[in-house]
């Protein structure tokens, strides 16, 4: 157990009383465990845990939420390569369940990165709607956009702007608003050193006071009728209760639903509050939302004839001849808003032909396409790798490779050998 700061235990202790307190401590001293949540966009709990090759134990927080040991080098199993899991602490699995969010929903995820609850959300609402999953440091946003790409989220518009900015921009048009606030990080203590290090009274109130500014921005977002998800992976009362509390002193709109604390030596996991605002009214659709309209671009529609047997989705053509895939919904005015990712980046035309993107491979499930190259074992590990591998010789073009009936990545069969199109960044040797 990394050595506590007095300030926080003295805090702990009036909070918790002498004897929960004494729990707590016992409860630090335990090794915490890694678990995992099922990405529902592309498999069921039950298939994962049938095609899994390490023991997994349910967390009991979601039927997808499972524990998994220690040995297991996750980020570099094919499962996790194909977007069927995401390594995420059991307690922060519980906030976005709180959401309501469901199919057609205009969602935000407001304090979005690296992805845990924004990837979350998107199951829920089954790829459908718009999720804008925003981050204001941009190389946060860029992992943001990587695991969301990993997954197969598709109905998400990743931004990277300030709260406020992104509030002027957007307004109310969202039904449900998920703020994972930045915080002291007091429920991480057993996990991160780094947070016991940075820990001081000062910090909380700092914390707080940034928070609020968070808040103001979100009720700006939400439609009325709308939900506000608020949590925090923290214990400090200014943090949690009292944020809530002075929010609602100043929002007489907003009513609290419900609020849950989870502390390491009471539930699963470690620390995490949580709590549901709803604002009052009725929510209508937004005018500032719409749905975009797909135009002819006929080099991907060519692609996606040979490569595909589903009917091709609406697609946008960028300037610079990028083709994107949007969301069912869009804001109706793009300008002002600093985007990483819009949908799929599906690829790219040039000098008249499509080049796939690898996001392409990974939003779309292996019935999809018209041939596939199943991998195993020692040929999966080398093309992970980014090595060439053979193929079915009478297999040409454009196929994914598959790890247990799941995309991976493209390559290009030619006379029974398949090339490698896994970007550089993204193999795993």
């Amino acid at each position: 157990m990394p050595t506590l700061p007095e300030a926080f235990c003295a805090r702990m202790r009036e909070q918790l009383g002498e004897r929960e307190f004494a729990d707590y401590l016992a409860a630090m001293e335990r090794q915490p465990r890694r678990a995992l949540r099922v990405n529902l966009l592309k498999t069921t709990a039950q298939d994962f845990s049938a095609q899994a090759d390490f023991s997994l134990t349910p967390t009991g927080i979601l039927p997808e939420s499972f524990f998994f040991e220690d040995d297991v080098a996750i980020g570099r199993h094919p499962l996790h390569a194909a977007g069927l899991c995401y390594v995420q602490e059991p307690a922060a699995q519980a906030p976005a369940a709180l959401s309501g969010a469901s199919l057609g929903m205009a969602v935000l995820d407001l304090c979005a990165a690296p992805g845990g609850k924004t990837t979350q959300l998107a199951a829920m609402m089954q790829n459908t709607g718009l999720l804008v999953a925003n981050e204001p440091v941009r190389n946060r946003a860029e992992i943001l956009a990587g695991n969301i790409e990993r997954l197969g989220v598709t109905n998400a518009l990743v931004t990277c702007m300030r709260p406020d900015a992104l509030a002027l921009s957007l307004g109310a048009c969202f039904d449900v608003a998920m703020v994972d606030a930045p915080c002291s990080g007091e429920g991480m203590f057993r996990k991160d050193e780094t947070a016991v290090r940075e820990w001081s009274e000062e910090h909380v109130l700092a914390c707080a006071a940034r928070q609020e500014q968070i808040l103001e921005s979100a009720s700006l977002l939400l439609k009325p009728g709308g939900r506000l998800v608020y949590s925090t992976c923290t214990f400090s009362r200014e943090e949690n209760e009292g944020a809530i509390e002075r929010f609602l002193s100043a929002h007489a709109d907003f009513s609290l639903a419900e609020s849950r604390r989870m502390y390491p030596h009471s539930s699963v996991g470690e620390g995490q509050f949580m709590a549901v605002l709803v604002r009052a009214g009725t929510g209508e659709s937004s005018a500032a939302l719409h749905a975009p309209a797909g135009e002819r671009i006929p080099a991907f529609e060519a692609f996606w004839r040979e490569t595909f047997t589903i009917d091709p989705p609406k697609a946008m053509l960028l300037p610079d001849g990028r083709v994107l895939i949007p969301p069912q919904l869009l804001p109706r005015e793009l300008r002002g808003l600093h985007i990483v990712r819009a949908g799929v980046l599906a690829g790219e035309v040039k000098n008249g032909r499509f080049t796939p993107d690898h996001a392409l491979v990974l939003a779309f499930p292996a019935a999809s396409f018209r041939q596939t190259v199943p991998l195993e074992t020692t040929e999966l590990t080398r093309f992970l790798a980014g090595e060439t591998v053979a193929c079915n010789a009478a297999l040409s073009g454009w196929c994914p490779a598959t790890a247990q009936g799941h995309p991976i990545g493209w390559g290009k069969a030619v006379d029974g050998v398949l090339k490698n199109h896994i970007p550089k960044g993204l193999r795993i040797r």
